[in-house]
């Protein structure tokens, strides 16, 4: 468990400062987080939040709903989120798991640890980590910490990794660094996507950033 001194710990309380409370992830179930997890794959929120919009309207947002509804309708459905048809496959895949193994109960599936979830849903085609991750602490409100691109561009950039680092050591590091806290997680990894989106995007602007005060090193 990390100290009080860490340096993540260090980030957190200024980016909370600055930016309160996110109160992530948005969504008004813990299966409406669930499929957005998916949804929000190579896309930005609004346009989820339209393809779930479409789910409600068409009184579809059920789980049992999702596994009988054809996969062109579903794939019209959440056309706002991108990729579609892709997606609407990878939707199907997980709910039919959730249906199937777990009967559509997110208090069967919430009874799972952490390690047998995750490897339950990366079994899954389509399901990568960070939507796995996404899944288990959002939805599920257990303890795992998502990384993204945000993530690891500020780590890298504040010399606590390096760009050679995979997802799990980026995992295994913010794990390592902050107390296991479901809360903190979840608060954490919204306040850094706040930061990268504002100041750590592939073009930095540090001027006027809130973690320009700690070290930090720019590579082109």
């Amino acid at each position: 468990m990390a100290g009080s001194n860490s340096i993540l710990m260090d980030f957190y309380h200024t980016m909370l400062k600055q930016y309160g409370p996110q109160h992530w992830w948005p969504g008004e179930s813990p299966l409406e987080v669930m499929i957005g997890a998916v949804l929000t794959q190579n896309t930005n929120w609004t346009n989820v939040e339209k393809a779930i919009r479409n789910l409600k309207a068409a009184n579809v947002l059920d789980p049992w709903k999702i596994q009988r509804l054809n996969p062109a309708r579903l794939a019209e459905l959440i056309r706002p989120a991108g990729y579609f048809n892709i997606k609407a496959k990878r939707l199907k895949n997980l709910i039919q798991w959730f249906c199937q193994e777990y009967d559509g109960s997110m208090a069967a599936l919430g009874k799972l640890s952490v390690d047998r979830l995750r490897e339950e849903l990366l079994s899954l085609n389509g399901i990568g980590r960070e939507t796995a991750d996404s899944i288990i602490l959002y939805a599920l409100e257990k303890p795992t910490f998502v990384i993204d691109t945000y993530t690891c561009r500020i780590l890298v950039r504040h010399g606590c990794l390096d760009g050679e680092n995979d997802y799990e050591e980026f995992k295994e590091y913010c794990q390592r660094n902050l107390p296991e806290d479901v809360v903190l997680y979840n608060e954490i990894h919204a306040l850094f996507v706040q930061v990268g989106k504002a100041h750590c995007k592939p073009t930095p602007k540090c001027s006027g950033c809130l973690l320009e005060v700690f070290d930090h090193r720019i590579q082109p």
